[in-house]
């Protein structure tokens, strides 16, 4: 077999002269030592790829953010979605600061908290995980995933071996190893593999500088080591991995620098080829100038890094963030199923086998989840969608990910060439993975400029085991259609059968009833030519058949033509070879569940099915095959069963049921009748939210902090005392109310404010309003010099200033130390000075109202006297308040809180996706909160946002019972109407097996009258 792979591979280079050499890393497998982390066997991994209980797995995963969907029943139904894609795992960020209200304080068990039944969810559906607990996270979350507790700087440098740091981070990152070391697989659990720490790339002091010339940084060495030790310590044995941030930092390999401290198992890459942002000016300065579809060459940083691990990214671009002021509904555009399509296959055509998307369910930055550089939304323009809803981003991915999971040779390939010589279209290039065991192989096809979209048409040269090949053979020819790529296998081998060579790109296969069949795809009018080993005669399924089929018999099997593919094709071959050819639009509708919860989900235990919107599941009782997933419209479920299969059952229903002549299984669905008439959102009642402007509002109570620190342990010193920043005082997120007092004849105040990116504050004298800051997507500090006119200073002489500022929560990295509040604040005029500084704290005291409501908090709430009170909870009483509408609004600056409550009765066997929409409907200078039943869950900013929809789950939303909204609206316009426009839209509605009509009382809990006490 060796020598028949050189003789191939010498064959190649003398035909095709334009083709590059053997690849510098192929050689004998034998070359490339087997490692595993010397605890346990059960995780291993080589040059080639990870191995689980000795079988290779191509990783295909997926993130999504437990506490970004803070419903433990909604996670059920994302990761079946991420199961029937075709991954094989799913990943996800721990949040510290999520689980951690205070430095006393850890919660694993309260409600979402409580994440180890993302494992059990996993058990069930057949997912491995890749846990990734941080401490750092990222993930344009509030201080990167910190504990705002953790932003005063009273914890030394972050990140880093600071005795005082790694105290702090010590119970957190202990208790998340502990409770994630009971689903390891090495005791029968799905975690795959455990991320130490994120993007830190701080290995080398100089990390640009050559191999010899590496300068350790000693620090984040031994904060590394530190972590890897408490992941020891308690109980983590499967393999320690990393994600360098970029090409440049080559950190933590133990294939770059064998005996450096702090290196972990695996080193893996993240990587963002398209920005990372909406906003494409944020990606300049790292990714160079923007190009759309521009790929990467990471085949060298692999083999200079890390050439006996397999080629991993932790994380590769899934979509990107919408950042303040960025467009509406993010940018799919860029990043759509064009983008999914033609990145995924040239990370394959590079020798990548482990690949998770970040992400592949976005969600929304509820309460104050999120940092200053993105908005309330985090749709993420990933394949599922923040309202849960799938679409050609989602099957275009699956299409690849099914590939992937019953590729087997392509899981142990060298790349032997990359070049256009390969095909005869010098805009195309070609690059061929070969299995050197096997010989089976891999021709990943794309433009040669890959930010290219034009047609092109070629034809391929292809080595098999029946000869050099130009395919192909007869007239037609491959065709790429705009920004496209495509994987041509030869010698592909699918149970007992062996493809010779396809144009059309493999689906995926099963086998059933000990024979195999395979489904092929290519673009609508595509023609298709194949090749099948050993068989001498095919005929045409003339029921499913859109598409004349020619044959031709050779010496190693038969030839195969299709001139223009539409809708599904079958053919049936005399070696017991099935085969379905369909066009892409059908192909996006095929599906292949598993019969078993193996996460390599076993061929001879998988069926196929098209039709429906989303299969989830597959199981066989007699003769009875059970279906469950959803469906969007009318549809005929075809399913491709065992020949003791005589009836279908969906979602539990028995259907009709046919067998066509050639075995196929036939159900016609009718389309779901979602008879829901959604509610106007009427009967507002409405009441001011900001009475600290009274001049005899009292400020004594529990609900208010004296500020009167002198001194900070914030690096960044204040400019004028006593110290005015929030966290210091532990107080952190969402808004702030600044109440002060001074005496002397002022005539203006010069004000500093930090609040981050897009954040905005008002300010009034003595109830009088002075002027009111905006806000920007590009300034998170403002400096303005407030002048006071005459008739609003006290005659007594004694004043009040309150400021009422909106926190947009704390930078990244390093950077979660900047402080929030006012930087500075001098009064001007002879003997004009502040005796009293005042800020409002959330209800509750130091932990964020944690002890009041440890369902939502610590990040649901601010300082709003709303939120104090909790008119914002189900069971307020709002009785004496007056009847009034965010839509008739309010003049001049102020902030009015609005209620109303409406009954939802979603159907049975209903899931419907639903959103709040905002429109400002007088001036743009408005502000809005948005609360259900509890959950803050939207901020829409009319005057920097573009943001006006917001997707509520069910959990947050009762969809069989009433449902409290708070709506406030802060106007920051002097003489303009404050009034906002609020609706309830559906965004789809699908007959799901999945259940929206689940209690989730426990999500949404009520008032008591403990929040009496913080008016």
């Amino acid at each position: 077999m060796r020598a028949l792979r050189q003789l191939l591979i010498s064959t190649i280079t003398l035909s095709h002269l334009c083709i590059n050499a053997v690849d510098a890393q192929a050689g004998s497998p034998s070359q490339w030592p087997l490692h595993d982390n010397g605890l346990n066997d059960v995780v291993q991994w080589d040059h080639y790829s990870f191995k689980v209980n000795g079988k290779r797995l191509f990783v295909f995963s997926g993130e999504l953010h437990y506490w970004r969907i803070p419903v433990p029943e909604v996670w059920e139904d994302i990761l079946e979605k991420i199961k029937a894609a075709g991954f094989t795992a799913f990943a996800f960020y721990g949040h510290w600061g999520y689980h951690s209200p205070n430095n006393k304080t850890l919660d694993f068990s309260t409600g979402a908290h409580d994440f180890s039944k993302l494992f059990d969810i996993a058990k069930r559906v057949g997912l491995y995980v890749i846990v990734r607990p941080g401490p750092y996270v990222n993930a344009e979350a509030n201080a990167g995933g910190f504990p705002l507790w953790l932003t005063t700087g009273a914890y030394g440098e972050l990140r880093n071996d600071d005795p005082r740091y790694l105290t702090a981070l010590e119970p957190y990152f202990s208790e998340f190893s502990r409770i994630t070391s009971e689903h390891l697989v090495t005791k029968g659990g799905n975690v795959l593999v455990y991320q130490i720490e994120n993007e830190y790339g701080e290995q080398w002091n100089r990390s640009n500088r050559s191999a010899d010339e590496r300068i350790p940084n000693v620090s984040a060495a031994n904060y590394m080591a530190a972590l890897e030790k408490m992941a020891r310590d308690n109980g983590i044995d499967v393999p320690l991995i990393h994600n360098d941030p970029n090409m440049n930092t080559k950190a933590w390999s133990k294939d770059f620098a064998p005996n450096a401290t702090g290196n972990v198992d695996v080193a893996g890459l993240d990587s963002y080829p398209s920005c990372w942002s909406c906003n494409l000016d944020e990606c300049t300065g790292t990714n160079g100038e923007y190009v759309a579809y521009q790929v990467v060459n990471y085949y060298d940083h692999f083999a200079e890094t890390s050439p006996t691990q397999p080629s991993f990214f932790p994380e590769f671009q899934g979509g990107s963030y919408n950042p303040w002021g960025g467009p509406e509904g993010g940018c799919p555009g860029d990043i759509g199923a064009d983008f999914a399509n033609l990145f995924y296959r040239n990370l394959i055509s590079q020798r990548v086998t482990a690949i998770s998307l970040y992400m592949m369910y976005g969600g929304t930055n509820w309460g104050a989840l999120a940092a200053p550089v993105v908005a309330t939304s985090y749709d993420y323009s990933s394949p599922i969608s923040e309202s849960r809803q799938i679409g050609s981003k989602f099957y275009e991915t699956k299409n690849l990910a099914l590939f992937t999971r019953v590729a087997e040779d392509l899981i142990m390939t060298d790349r032997l060439g990359n070049s256009t010589g390969y095909t005869t279209n010098q805009n195309v290039v070609a690059s061929e993975l070969r299995n050197p065991d096997t010989n089976g192989a891999f021709y990943v096809t794309s433009h040669s400029y890959s930010p290219s979209g034009t047609k092109e048409s070629f034809k391929l040269h292809v080595s098999t085991s029946i000869g050099n090949l130009t395919i192909p053979q007869s007239n037609g020819s491959i065709l790429l259609n705009g920004h496209q790529s495509k994987i041509v296998v030869t010698d592909f081998r699918f149970g007992d059968g062996i493809l010779t060579y396809s144009t059309a790109e493999v689906l995926t296969y099963a086998i059933v009833d000990g024979s195999p069949i395979l489904a092929l795809w290519a673009g609508t009018g595509d023609s298709v030519e194949f090749h099948l080993k050993d068989a001498t005669n095919g005929t045409v399924s003339r029921i499913e058949a859109t598409t004349k089929a020619t044959f031709h018999r050779d010496e190693h099997g038969i030839l195969v033509n299709l001139a223009s593919i539409s809708g599904f094709n079958v053919l049936e071959f005399d070696n017991g070879v099935k085969m379905i050819i369909a066009d892409k639009p059908t192909a996006y509708l095929f599906w292949a569940p598993n019969l078993s919860n193996d996460p390599f989900a076993p061929v001879d235990q998988s069926i196929l099915v098209h039709g429906p919107y989303l299969v989830r599941s597959a199981s066989i009782t007699d003769n009875i095959l059970s279906l469950t997933g959803d469906i969007a419209n009318a549809t005929t479920i075809s399913a491709f069963a065992p020949k003791a299969v005589t009836r279908i059952s969906w979602n539990g229903h028995p259907v009709q049921t046919h067998l066509t002549p050639h075995g196929i299984l036939k159900a016609t669905l009718p389309g779901p009748q979602p008879n829901i008439t959604l509610p106007l959102l009427s009967s507002w009642k409405v009441h001011d939210a900001l009475p600290e402007l009274h001049p005899l509002y009292n400020d004594s109570g529990p609900a208010w902090t004296s500020a009167t620190h002198t001194t900070t342990s914030n690096p960044t010193k204040p400019l004028t005392l006593p110290v005015l920043y929030v966290d210091d005082y532990a107080i952190h997120n969402s808004f702030h109310i600044f109440r002060a007092r001074f005496t002397g004849p002022a005539t203006s105040l010069s004000l500093s404010i930090a609040g981050g990116l897009a954040f905005g504050y008002s300010a009034w004298l003595n109830g009088h309003h002075l002027t009111s800051y905006l806000g920007s997507p590009s300034a998170g500090t403002s400096n303005l010099t407030l002048p006071f006119p005459n008739n609003t200073l006290s005659a007594n002489g004694t004043n009040i200033l309150v400021i009422a500022m909106d926190n947009t929560g704390h930078d990244l990295r390093a950077a979660a130390v900047s402080p929030r509040g006012i930087l500075a604040a001098r009064l001007h005029g002879a003997d004009a000075h502040f005796s009293s500084w005042k800020i409002s704290r959330a209800a509750g005291g130091d932990d964020g109202g944690y002890a009041l409501d440890p369902v939502r908090a610590p990040l649901n709430e601010g300082g709003l006297v709303a939120e104090r009170l909790g008119w914002h909870l189900p069971g307020f009483n709002d009785s004496a308040w007056e009847y009034g509408a965010p839509s008739t609004g309010f003049e001049g600056a102020g902030i009015s809180f609005y209620r109303t409550s409406f009954k939802l009765d979603v159907p049975q066997g209903l899931d419907v996706g639903l959103r709040f929409v905002f429109q400002a409907l007088g001036s743009r200078k408005v502000r809005v909160q948005l609360f259900v039943n509890g959950w803050q869950y939207g901020r829409f900013n009319a005057w920097v946002g573009k943001e006006r929809g917001f997707a509520v789950p069910p959990g947050v939303l009762d969809y069989v019972g009433e449902n409290v909204v708070g709506v406030s609206v802060w106007g920051q316009g002097e003489g303009e109407r404050a009034k906002v426009g609020v609706g309830l839209e559906m965004v789809y509605a699908v007959e799901s097996s999945w259940d929206a009509r689940f209690e989730g009382g426990g999500m949404r809990t009520g008032w008591s009258e403990e929040r009496l006490r913080y008016g």
